[in-house]
């Protein structure tokens, strides 16, 4: 897991595993949508999600388009956009994917007003 809002493309026609900007046709607009949920959360704003085992991993503004981060052949955002003209942006909400009942309140926090932007934006 992440802190980070990433927009498709996921997958790359090189399909290097990292570091290949895959731009969509409605690049600008995917980039909108993560922007509006990312400058919202407290901690995805920072681009600095601080993760075990990543703690140098870096997101400007909080977002990343798919392929940049890490190269995805068959994911769901991509297959909802191409064959159904879906816009659909992948939300990593926590380091943690599973995280303990305990932190679900502090997450409802972290992600509230991130919600009603993004649900204003659509």
């Amino acid at each position: 897991g992440s802190v980070v809002a990433s927009y498709p493309y996921d997958d790359s026609p090189t399909h290097r595993p990292t570091g290949v900007y895959s731009k969509s046709a409605d690049d600008e607009v995917f980039k909108y949508l993560a922007k509006a949920y990312a400058s919202h959360h407290p901690i995805m704003r920072t681009g600095k999600p601080n993760c075990p085992g990543e703690e140098g991993e870096t997101f400007p503004d909080g977002i990343t388009n798919g392929a940049q981060w890490y190269d995805v052949e068959g994911g769901m955002q991509d297959y909802n956009y191409v064959w159904a003209s879906c816009f659909e942006i992948t939300l990593e909400l926590s380091c943690c994917k599973y995280p303990p009942t305990s932190e679900l309140p502090k997450e409802w926090e972290n992600n509230r007003e991130s919600l009603l932007a993004f649900i204003e934006k659509v």
